[in-house]
Formats: structure tokens, sequence, C-alpha cells
């Protein structure tokens, strides 16, 4: 006899199964976050004979060197931030999933996306399962005129939304969200972790099998991760994350997984009335509104996969009130900030026993990479000493835990960026010198430094 139906309880949140309900997830720690769904028995296998027909009728393994690769195969979408993002543009037959946070602008971006596409013969189909048409119809009048290749269709029910893409064969198809879909395959509730996994499966199946690129919205969690279970990111091929505070004006589109690119590039926007639009030097826009000859303010510069962007460090180092000091990151790791205040006390001789430390990376971007050591460093020493640095002085470099300042990647393209923004003097390691050179009638200089008391040395003077 067949098994019957079985109860599983799944996390909401991380995807974890469990055969009973718990209160706490042990995988995540999220509390009340298990939902109970029943898991059908598997069908009976099929008989030799008809396996072994199938087996006549599958696919013939193909040798690697007979392999071509084409990359113009790939769809230019009009929007240059995005195509960086991308890898160059869109891969037929790709499923790429966009997450943010409520509002960012992922549904804008992708119907600008659908504006640059809707000229093309093939034609773009917007599949959208929480507005309206006429919701739709209003954001797209806000972003400017379409051409008649964009079909809109607001539908939840998987199997008729693949039908519609086997009859409309459309040169690509965007899904408005995942947690809206549903399978009648599954007898679970659209948004759980089953109805997720089994609609992102089809949609799979249906840019696999028809050559069609995919885009689908995902809804986050409160910790910014997709929600859902941890499988969807695995099933995609590329996983993009919209960033920025929702107070200021600039958004940055992430890749966290690109099978077809580089997860180290990134775009910037800023979201205007009329929609998304691109940021074509991310450094000058980082740098606006930024004062002149204040202490605790140093310029340095992060890269950003292929690109440098210039950043201000902000630092402002005070009589604190309490025994126990306080540190405050914004920007930026809140460990790393502890750790340069450790080397400066220790190895700089410089006493912040007795003050509150903030550091903040001006804009509200989120700068991790150990290059801005050297410009968080100063610019604390700056405040503290209240001595200004030269607007035009760029710092950048790692700091060790001996007070060395160590060599960074692609030193010449960070120089690169300062002289065409017009910065005169830049503070770099001393290990990244043999591998500089500087275009004839430079006027940039370069001030080399191999530890944090030269580098302050270097600032004073």
């Amino acid at each position: 006899m067949a098994k019957s139906s079985r109860s599983i309880f799944f996390c909401q949140n991380c995807g974890h199964e469990s055969a009973k309900w718990m209160g706490q997830c042990p995988a995540c720690h999220a509390w009340n976050s298990f939902a109970e769904e029943v898991i059908r028995p598997a069908k009976p296998g099929q008989s030799a004979a008809a396996a072994a027909k199938k087996a006549k009728d599958a696919p013939v393994p193909q040798k690697l060197n007979e392999i071509a690769l084409d990359e113009t195969n790939r769809i230019r979408t009009g929007i240059g931030e995005l195509d960086r993002v991308l890898g160059g543009g869109i891969v037929a037959g790709s499923l790429t999933l966009i997450g943010g946070d409520p509002g960012i602008g992922k549904s804008t971006l992708l119907l600008q996306m659908c504006r640059q596409l809707s000229g093309r013969p093939q034609g773009i189909l917007y599949v959208s399962g929480e507005e309206s048409l006429t919701q739709i119809k209003m954001r797209a009048e806000r972003i400017g005129s379409f051409q008649d290749g964009l079909k809109l269709l607001c539908e939840t029910n998987l199997d008729l939304i693949e039908q519609i893409i086997s009859r409309e064969q459309p040169g690509a198809v965007v899904i408005d969200s995942i947690q809206t879909m549903y399978n009648e395959a599954v007898s679970s509730s659209p948004g759980s972790v089953s109805q997720v996994r089994e609609s992102t499966g089809v949609l799979l199946r249906i840019a696999k099998g028809m050559q069609i690129p995919v885009f689908i919205v995902g809804h986050v969690t409160k910790d910014g991760n997709v929600a859902g279970p941890r499988v969807l990111e695995h099933m995609v091929d590329t996983v993009l994350y919209f960033e920025g505070d929702r107070n200021a004006s600039y958004r940055i589109l992430r890749a966290v997984k690109n099978r077809f690119g580089s997860t180290n590039e990134i775009g910037v926007f800023e979201m205007r009335n009329e929609g998304l639009v691109e940021v074509a030097n991310p450094s000058e826009f980082m740098l606006e509104g930024r004062a002149e000859n204040a202490s605790g303010s140093v310029v340095s510069c992060s890269m950003e996969g292929s690109r440098p962007i210039m950043l201000e460090v902000q630092a402002l180092a005070c009589q604190t009130n309490f025994g126990f000091p306080r540190r405050t990151a914004n920007g930026t790791d809140f460990n790393r900030v502890n750790l340069l205040v450790a080397v400066l006390e220790r190895r700089a001789r410089v006493n912040l026993s007795q003050r509150d430390v903030y550091v903040n990376i001006a804009g509200g971007i989120k700068m991790t990479e150990p290059a801005v050591d050297l410009g968080i460093l100063l610019a604390i020493v700056s405040s503290e000493k209240d001595i200004p640095v030269d607007s035009k002085t760029v710092v950048f470099g790692e700091v060790g835990l001996s007070g060395e300042i160590r060599s960074v990647s692609m030193a010449q393209q960070r120089v690169n960026e300062a002289e065409k923004l017009g910065f005169r003097t830049i503070i770099l390691p001393k290990a990244n010198m043999r591998n500089l050179t500087l275009p004839a009638g430079s006027s940039v200089k370069l001030v080399p430094v191999d530890s944090v008391a030269e580098a302050i040395h270097v600032m004073k003077s």
C-alpha cells in the first residue's frame, strides 16, 4: 500500500525542515517561523521497458571542445549600470533574482528595463501578482513612453503563466513577485517555502527550455536576505540586491551571485520623480556637499569591482561623559574601527581612552574594503588633534596590527581616478610605488608611507 500523506514543518525564514513544530528555528534562530505543510508520497516508478525507451530519447552528451562560446548572444538592456552588474547584458535562458527592501526601486528598475526592450521584435511580458494593470500603467506614465512590445499580465497561477509564455514566446519575462506565485501541484499557500521553491523550479524550466531570460522579484526578510528557502539563491543564475537608504536619493545594485560575470561590480542609480537615473561618476556624486578645511574629514578611495569610488570618511573624537568611552561606526565595520583605535593608541601614542569616537562614511554608503583603513585612521587623528586635512588630498591603504601600511590592489586605477577628479596629493602605501606610473606632465604628488606614525607626520605637515 502507498504511504499516506504526512506533515512536515518548514522555517519560512531559512527553509529548515523539522518533523515537529518548534518555537525557535535551530538554523537561523528566528522565533515562530515554522509553518506546517503536507508532503504527498512520491509516485511509483516506471517500468523497465518505459525507462529503456525514455533513455533512447534522452539527449546525447556533448564534448567540451565542441561547445562554442558566443558573447554576442547577450542582450543589451539600454541601462549601462544594469548591464555592468549583469556582466555585459542579459544572457538568453538565464534566471535572475532581484531582492531589496520594499519601495527601494526593484519594480521601477525592471519596468525601465522593459521600456528599453519594448522595441524588440519578440516583445516583453511583465507578470504582476501584486499590482493591478492600472497601477502599473500609472507607474509607467511617470517613467516615460513605451512601445507596443510590452505586454502586461496580472496572474498568480504558474500553470496559466507557463501556457501564456509558450504561446507568446516573448524576448524576456518579468515576474513580480515570486512570493505571490502558486503552483497547483503544491497544496501549501502562496509565499510558503514549498511554493517558492516549486515556483522557482517551474520558472527555471521555462527559462532553460525555451531560452527566455526570466527576471523574478523577491521579498526580503528583516535581515535583508531574500525571503524563502536558501536553495532559492542556488537555483537561479544571478542574484542582485538593491541597497541604499530610503531617505537618500542614491541606490546601489550589487551582484551577490553571477554565473555569467563578476560578483564585484556595482551599479549606482539616483531615484528621481521620473524613475531611476544612472550615475555615471559615483565619486563626484558621493563627494557633493563636502565641507572645506574641516577637521575629521578625509577623502579615501575604495574599489567596487573594476570601479574606483571616492568617498568622504568623517570622524569625531570628543570627551566622554562616562567611564567607558563609546565607539560608533556608520557605513563601515564596527570591529574594524575598534581595531584601528587600538592601533592608534599602541603604535602612534594617540590617547583615546577618554574620547568617544564616531566614524561615518558620508552619503550612507557601506564600505568594508581594507583600503579605507588609513582614511579612517587619519580622520580620527584629524578630529582629535583638530588638524584639517587638505581637501585635495586622497588617502588609501590597509593598516596592520603592527602599525604598518600594507599595499592594496588596483592602486593604479585609484591614482588615475584621483587625478581625473582634480586631487593634487595622494597618500598611499610605499609598497605600491614600484608598480605605479604617472603620465608625463602630471601634477599629482605621490606621498608613500610605510607606517602609521609616518602617515600622521605627513598629515600634520
